[in-house]
């Protein structure tokens, strides 16, 4: 059926798109406001994709009409929580200043708070300074000046606005005395207070309001009472508002939740949670162009032959970027959706690579690029002529937001981010094009294991869920990884799994560079809970990315070692992006097969090893281990434990050339489990780059 979806929540002023799922472009789909609060003045406007904007707190209920009936969209507004605040650079502060900015009245800016979305906020000259000012929720913001569209020369602020962070929700059920009883353990944000809960039922089922007794935090219901499918949602509300959580109950859908009084059993499931497996991996990103080496163009049959080697490493998924056709050589402008790029082989090659990686039990997780098209693409091309059934596939800004050089020969432009002007903006206001996606993530879902989903911050939330609901639908382990920067818990919400850890990478790279103590890491794992992150969520902790310069390059090899470390010593899912364990210091480097550092691969195998073989480094919660440097820098040290329960290990990192020696303030081996040499005596631990040794029993 073509219902929206679950029900919404935003704060007051966020547009929310509406739009009907498993879209036919020919449909008819009519959108109309049935309830509003009493001091709203909100509408919905013409077409079959809308967007409401609240503009006060409350319910909304949006009705939407197309051949398969007549549905309702619950839209739940919460207040906003913001603070003016100001960006403001100097000419000083340009790299690359030739001294032309001293006559510039004005700059562009760009960041999170406009999808980093050109000509629409610009900064105006105040003497010798170039000022903006924007409402920010709490939080830590950048914002990037220039002053042309081809940001070349750019500054950067950074402003953070104090507030409190978002609570978090976690549901879980039980049957009593016949009730099936849902119940919600809401957790205040690091600096917020206590959270009241609100349930929401959802429009696709038939379970009624009526049907059931709220009470607190706690939700019932009558078993006898349940349809088929009941999805119950909750969400956490303080000064701010969580992302919501839900439980979906199945009559006779399995085992686990209990039975009715008629017998039939009640599946409990929890549809955002990740694959059980997600925790336990380690993944391989490979930059597909350059993995071959210097004289052989890498193709689907070269990666296959290096299969071995990948097997070495002990990772358990591999990322490959875009292998789409495409123009370029990295791939993200994609001109086929449906086909490989001729350069890398067909698709029957492609699939016997996945084939091959599938033998060696890592899984694929292929890049999907739907935010938009090479603009060499058929499409854009139609588009831009004038072809009226392509007229609505992209995205169009007016002319005078328009700060490209390109000569679009029309009144608008279309929509694109940052200076990415070759990769037009796909526009999600389409049924034709939600159509045309949707039909791209069913061409490759059930070739591989899962999705890293490319600029997933550009595409709208509603449209995810959809995706989510749809690949999940008969494979609950398929893999969704988010590419948001910078980091945003709403993706987290019933979307995806798996998400860039862009605090920790930052962080890591501070303390390489020596801006930041060794200790930051701690701050930059407190914001997880801070942005409102559920703890079921998944988190990919990496320091190398191929749209990153190299950690190596930036920091130095003795703190990439720590730094890498960090990623498989810490929760989440540590990732490894291809050259890095060679000493490749390039960003999209070629691999160095002949003359790679060895060593440096070596110690990647070890922690690979070590991460799988220890399983208190794969649980949750990280406690800080006092102790003392007696010789090195203090700074550029840090330690911590690892538990599960079972067993207890201390982890001593150390960003900085030559050795450390480090007093512990709780007892520990000698030996170091990750290379098994020992580590020192009477408490005190020399450490390289890192060392992981057992606890001794008890606290």
């Amino acid at each position: 059926m073509h219902h929206p979806g679950p029900p919404r929540f935003a704060t007051v002023g966020e547009s929310v798109e509406l739009a009907p799922r498993r879209p036919d472009p020919d449909m008819a789909a009519e959108w109309r406001v049935v309830e509003r609060p009493a001091a709203s003045t909100a509408t919905l406007g013409d077409g079959s994709v809308c967007h409401l904007e609240p503009d006060a707190p409350g319910v909304y209920r949006a009705e939407l009409t197309v051949p398969d009936g007549t549905y309702e969209q619950i839209i739940r507004a919460f207040p906003g929580v913001t603070e003016t605040a100001q960006f403001s650079v100097t000419a000083d502060d340009f790299d690359d200043n030739d001294g032309a900015l001293t006559v510039a009245d004005r700059a562009i800016v760009i960041g999170k708070f406009n999808d980093f979305t050109m000509g629409t906020h610009w900064a105006e000259r105040d003497g010798d300074e170039w000022v903006i000012e924007t409402e920010l929720p709490p939080g830590t913001h950048h914002a990037s000046f220039s002053f042309d569209g081809s940001f070349e020369s750019t500054a950067t602020d950074e402003v953070t606005v104090e507030g409190p962070g978002r609570p978090r929700v976690e549901l879980a059920s039980e049957t009593v005395d016949g009730d099936l009883v849902v119940s919600a353990d809401a957790c205040a944000a690091p600096s917020g207070g206590k959270p009241e809960v609100e349930f929401y039922l959802d429009g696709r089922d038939t379970l009624e309001e009526s049907a059931v007794t709220v009470d607190g935090d706690e939700l019932r219901v009558p078993q006898e009472g349940l349809p088929e499918t009941a999805r119950v949602h909750a969400v956490a509300v303080a000064e701010r508002h969580s992302v919501a959580d839900t439980l979906v109950v199945e009559r006779d859908g399995g085992t686990g939740g209990g039975e009715t009084a008629t017998g039939e059993t009640l599946s409990v499931s929890r549809p955002a949670d990740p694959p059980a497996w997600a925790s336990d991996a380690t993944i391989y990103e490979i930059f597909v162009r350059s993995f071959a080496g210097e004289t052989v163009d890498t193709s689907f049959e070269a990666i296959e032959r290096r299969v071995r080697y990948i097997e070495s490493l002990g990772v358990d998924v591999v990322w490959l970027t875009p292998v789409q056709a495409s123009p370029t050589r990295h791939g993200y402008h994609i001109t086929d959706f449906f086909d490989t790029a001729a350069d890398l082989g067909t698709r029957e090659e492609f699939e016997s690579l996945v084939d091959r990686l599938h033998d060696a039990g890592i899984r694929v997780v292929f890049d999907l690029v739907i935010n938009h098209s090479s603009r060499d693409h058929p499409a854009f091309q139609l588009h831009r002529a004038g072809v009226p059934e392509y007229a609505d596939y992209y995205e169009r800004v007016p002319a005078e937001r328009d700060v490209s050089d390109v000569d679009w020969a029309g009144e608008d432009a279309p929509g694109h981010y940052f200076n990415w002007t070759r990769i037009p903006n796909l526009n999600y206001d389409s049924l034709a094009v939600r159509r045309w996606m949707l039909d791209v993530v069913d061409e490759w879902r059930d070739v591989v294991d899962g999705f890293r989903c490319d600029v997933a911050w550009g595409v709208p939330h509603g449209f995810w869920k959809e995706v989510r609901e749809r690949v999940k639908a008969d494979d609950t382990e398929f893999l969704l990884l988010d590419e948001t920067v910078p980091r945003d818990a709403a993706f987290a919400e019933n979307e995806f799994d798996v998400h860039y850890d862009t605090d920790l990478f930052d962080t890591l790279r501070d303390i390489g560079t020596g801006e930041e103590p060794a200790s930051a890491l701690f701050e930059a794992l407190d914001a997880t809970a801070e942005h409102g992150y559920p703890d079921h969520a998944g988190h990919m902790r990496y320091v190398d990315n191929h749209d990153e310069d190299r950690y190596i390059d930036d920091c130095g090899g003795a703190s990439l070692r720590a730094a890498v470390g960090a990623t498989f010593t810490l929760p989440g899912t540590p990732m490894i992006y291809a050259g890095q364990e060679r000493g490749v210091e390039q960003q999209r480097g070629t691999m160095r097969w002949h003359d790679g550092d060895n060593a440096l691969t070596d110690f990647h195998r070890r922690l690979v090893a070590l991460r799988a073989d220890h399983a208190s480094l794969r649980a949750p919660g990280v406690h800080p281990v006092p102790h003392t440097v007696e010789t090195g820098d203090s700074d550029g040290v840090v330690a911590y434990e690892r538990t599960d329960g079972d067993e207890r290990l201390v982890v001593v990192l150390h960003f900085g050339d030559g050795t450390a020696n480090v007093s512990l303030d709780t007892p520990v081996g000698d030996t170091d489990l990750l290379g098994g040499a020992p580590v020192g005596s009477d408490g005190t631990v020399a450490v390289g780059d890192i060392v992981v040794v057992p606890a001794a029993s008890g606290r």
